[in-house]
């Protein structure tokens, strides 16, 4: 062989040689890294319930997820309730999945597993080669008990007759001290409270319908333990029918020049609309905003009794508006808004004293947007009342007052129309008619009645 031929073979030698290195090098580095995959599983769980599983997500952003493997493992035998493998290809990651969700179901039954002890094995490995080709991997036990078992419910009130706006009390057992339990009407739910008995498995729970809610509501006590094990169980109920006012109200010109340039509430700030536009901001957006912090106590009541018998009203006051008046707000003819007002506006002399409507613990004070200076008592186990528009307030947050305590004056602030209060009556997070509450016989008939039935219970 000539020198020429010799030269060229040993270039192309070296090149293939050297292509090789290059290969080589973007496999190590491409193909080579060291990070396990990041799994986002919710693990808070000790029991696994009849229908249980776990959800969540897998990361692996360099090399992409190349298998996700769960089982459940009892006396040492795995039973796998997960398993899905991607594609790893080794010279492209056009097709690898970087991020993956996971909803990993099991019917304990079907599988033949029984109550007891039993781990929760979670292996995700990546597209990575590093471990002699196998991937990182990331590596979760769980101890956790199984359990089938669901829970049961055990009703103690029997009878529960109800109207759109109106209130209840479901008074029922429990078969686990644990389970988060409560009332289902409609898509809301209304948690139950243990704490009035003795048994900690007795519950209470007012619930309620709102004011758009009707015959054909669906209504369901439902009980989940620790496992996710849930029972749903109907009960005795009527729901009546009631009406509530329609107003028409006209908007005109001369009302929004001489209110909306002086209001100056919360959420307005940087506002350039024109009055109207103010105005329909106010009575939209804004005022659902202030119903939610009025709300905002609900989830936090306390597991005590603060009141009994009826609840006063403001004394020696006329009725201005009432619950649920449906208001149709009209600028030039052509309708602009409509909103409920969903409490009651009562008027007497200027700055009247306001009672506590009950015993209960005030829960919130604050100037909230257009219901102004405004309190919040907490009477327990989800029922609270709210009283606005406020001059001045007498009371701080804490504070257990009794029925007829004084708790401030009437006034003029927020968007209040002469002086007034706004009286409204909420149970969790529904405001219901206060109507039902200023009456002994319905209190008698309906919360009474039943509170002495957890007596004869226990």
């Amino acid at each position: 062989m000539n020198s020429t031929l010799k030269n060229k073979a040993s270039f192309l030698a070296g090149l293939a040689a050297f292509s090789g290195l290059l290969a080589v090098l973007y496999l190590i580095v491409t193909h080579f890294e060291m990070e396990d995959p990041v799994v986002e599983l919710g693990l808070p769980f000790k029991a696994f319930g009849a229908q249980g599983h776990v959800s969540g997500k897998v990361h692996d952003r360099k090399s992409g997820i190349r298998e996700i493997w769960i089982a459940l493992s009892v006396g040492g035998k795995d039973t796998v309730i997960y398993d899905k493998r991607y594609p790893v290809p080794v010279f492209s990651k056009k097709n690898r999945v970087f991020d993956a969700d996971v909803d990993a179901s099991a019917d304990l039954v079907k599988l033949g597993l029984v109550d007891g002890p039993a781990t929760l094995r979670i292996r995700v490995s990546d597209g990575s080669l590093w471990g002699w080709f196998s991937g990182n991997v990331t590596y979760i036990e769980k101890d956790i008990m199984l359990d089938t078992r669901y829970p049961e419910i055990d009703l103690i009130s029997r009878s529960h007759n109800l109207v759109p706006g109106g209130a209840g009390l479901a008074v029922y057992k429990v078969s686990e001290p644990d389970c988060k339990s409560g009332v289902r009407v409609g898509d809301n739910f209304f948690p139950g409270h243990s704490g009035y008995a003795k048994d900690p498995k007795i519950m209470l729970a007012f619930f309620a319908l709102n004011h758009l809610q009707g015959a054909g509501t669906r209504l369901f006590i439902e009980a989940t333990d620790s496992a996710g094990n849930l029972t749903l169980t109907g009960f005795t109920h009527y729901i009546g029918k009631k009406s509530f006012k329609n107003d028409i109200i006209p908007i005109t010109d001369d009302y929004l020049d001489a209110n909306m340039p002086t209001v100056r509430i919360d959420g307005l700030e940087g506002f350039h609309g024109s009055n109207l536009e103010k105005f329909l901001k106010i009575n939209g957006e804004l005022r659902v905003k202030n119903e939610r912090k009025i709300l905002g106590p609900g989830p936090f009541t306390e597991k005590t009794l603060f009141w009994s018998g009826a609840f006063l009203r403001l004394p020696g006051s006329a009725t201005r508006a009432t619950f649920a008046d449906h208001r149709t707000y009209q600028y030039q003819g052509k309708t602009v808004d409509d909103q409920y007002h969903l409490g009651y506006d009562l008027a007497s002399l200027e700055q009247s004293k306001v009672p506590a409507a009950n015993g209960g613990k005030v829960v919130l004070v604050d100037t909230i947007g257009i219901y102004g200076k405004t309190v919040v008592l907490d009477h327990g186990f989800g029922l609270f009342t709210s009283y606005s528009h406020l001059s001045r307030v007498d009371v701080e947050p804490g504070k257990v007052v009794a029925k007829g305590d004084v708790l401030g004056t009437t006034g003029i602030t927020g968007l209040a129309a002469g002086d007034h209060l706004h009286f409204g009556i909420y149970i969790h997070n529904v405001f219901v008619d206060p109507l039902q509450w200023w009456d002994a016989s319905w209190i008698r008939n309906n919360i009474t009645s039943k509170l002495e039935g957890v007596e004869r219970a226990e």
